[in-house]
């Protein structure tokens, strides 16, 4: 079973890294753009309509995250309106980047290197904690996400499917808590009772 989390550290971007967040943010409401006009949402019909109107951004291993983004943008909204929830217009408002191409993670394990186009690279010191997550050798990076502030690396990892073997639900509510499983259900009332002398209460279960 292939299991997915994430881990977070601060960072301090350069100018360089701030401007590709920019565009990144222009390519993904470009993307956006083109899906509304063209109603579609899928990733491949999206990338089939959008990812020739991408040229002109000088970010040439970014443009299928983009427009990946996009996509689930747009899905998401498409579902959210096939449900009736009155949505707005998508727009992409925060600066970021999301890719999983354009990055090298040292042998080490210290620094995270990042493609800026034009032979450009930035890189990111790691932090302890980073650096004792991604140290499981069962562990593999399979993307990034940076914002102005925050970088965050999203892992994969083979772990063992754990079977359930029995479930039981609660219910609680202000007069009663209810307990049950396959074999058994319990109720229990809640009472409130002023203790003597003072205005406080408390509660039992009876």
């Amino acid at each position: 079973m292939l299991a997915l989390k994430s881990t977070k550290q601060n960072y301090t971007p350069s100018n360089r890294v701030l401007e590709l967040l920019e565009l990144f943010r222009r390519m993904v409401n470009n993307c956006i753009r083109i899906g509304t006009t063209s109603n579609v949402s899928s990733l491949k019909s999206l990338s089939l309509k959008a990812y020739h109107e991408l040229h002109h951004y000088d970010v040439p291993s970014y443009k299928l995250c983009a427009i990946s983004r996009a996509a689930g943008i747009l899905a998401s909204r498409k579902k959210s309106l096939r449900r009736g929830i009155p949505t707005r217009s998508p727009y992409a408002v925060k600066k970021q980047l999301v890719s999983c191409y354009g990055f090298k993670l040292d042998a080490n394990k210290m620094v995270l290197r990042i493609s800026l186009g034009r032979g450009e690279f930035f890189e990111i010191l790691l932090n302890a904690h980073t650096q004792a997550v991604l140290s499981d050798p069962a562990s593999r990076v399979r993307s990034f996400t940076l914002t102005a502030s925050v970088l965050s690396i999203c892992i994969s990892k083979e772990v063992q499917e754990i079977e359930c073997t029995k479930t039981a639900g609660v219910d609680r509510n202000l007069r009663n808590i209810t307990y049950g499983n396959d074999s058994t259900i319990k109720q229990y009332d809640f009472k409130m009772h002023e203790d003597s002398g003072d205005d406080k209460r408390s509660c039992c279960i009876i």
